[in-house]
């Protein structure tokens, strides 16, 4: 945790502020090369004074959209921390919840899945805002400036959810704060092209909250009695290859599990 805070300072840096990114500040994108944006009055006015976290958090349970969740019984478990973070928009209908929990206070939401799922926001709004509904009061999370296809999406995601008076807010993922993140993974031994949002967003929970409980995190096919599991708690639909390493990735979050610096829950929970 402090390797962390002293490379990355997650409390002060994990979203996009006023204070961390003031007027006419030069900001590169941390996953296009050679690409930067100066920040003007239009894209300053969307962020918020300082972190709008209550920090530090106490206890945290970050879940991932693993298959392993299914049947799993954790629900109760998840929603009973002080601050739940997820991982791309996923779907929390009452099948799931016995499962996955309901609670959320902070989501992700990648920019393809605003493209892919929701036509870029360019017709049907109104969708998203219902489909988003689920999550409460909770924060989305946007890495609005780390591909430049991605800054429009995560802008139009904003403005939705304000014209609607959703209660939904965006913050943008700060694209230093990413970009040192992966820095700090790839000198541990992770060498993929780009992290995956859920190491993101525990990395970040290690340096916002006290105590991390960490589900859904789990690459493989079969779980830990040999049973054969879907990919995701919903679906079956594999990652594309080659984007992001999982297996070296759950190998280092394995490593903070077995030095109790975070805990893995990968049994079932009642």
């Amino acid at each position: 945790r402090k390797q962390l805070e002293d490379c990355c300072d997650p409390s002060q840096l994990f979203a996009m502020t006023k204070q961390n990114s003031p007027l006419g500040k030069n900001l590169w994108f941390d996953g296009e090369f050679l690409h930067s944006v100066t920040i003007d009055n239009a894209t300053y006015s969307l962020f918020p004074q300082a972190t709008p976290l209550q920090l530090p958090l106490k206890k945290c349970s970050v879940v991932g959209n693993g298959g392993i969740l299914k049947k799993s019984g954790c629900g109760r478990q998840i929603d009973q921390a002080d601050f739940v973070m997820r991982c791309n928009l996923p779907p929390l209908s009452s099948e799931y919840s016995k499962d996955v929990g309901s609670k959320t206070q902070l989501v992700t939401a990648n920019p393809s899945i605003i493209e892919k799922r929701f036509q870029n926001l360019l017709w049907s709004r109104k969708t998203f805002v219902d489909s988003v509904k689920v999550y409460n009061h909770s924060y989305v999370y946007m890495p609005a400036f780390s591909m430049k296809t991605g800054t429009e999406p995560s802008l139009r995601v904003y403005y939705t959810l304000e014209d609607f008076g959703a209660n939904q807010t965006v913050l943008f993922a700060n694209p230093n704060f990413l970009r040192d993140i992966g820095k700090f993974w790839k000198s541990k031994g992770i060498h993929a092209k780009r992290l995956s949002t859920g190491l993101f967003l525990v990395s970040a929970a290690l340096g916002l909250c006290e105590e991390v409980t960490i589900y859904g995190f789990w690459p493989f096919s079969v779980d830990l009695h040999g049973r054969f599991i879907s990919h995701h708690y919903y679906d079956n639909v594999l990652p594309d290859s080659g984007f992001h390493a999982m297996p070296e990735e759950f190998l280092q979050l394995w490593f903070l599990h077995k030095n109790g610096v975070l805990r893995m829950q990968l049994e079932q929970c009642e």
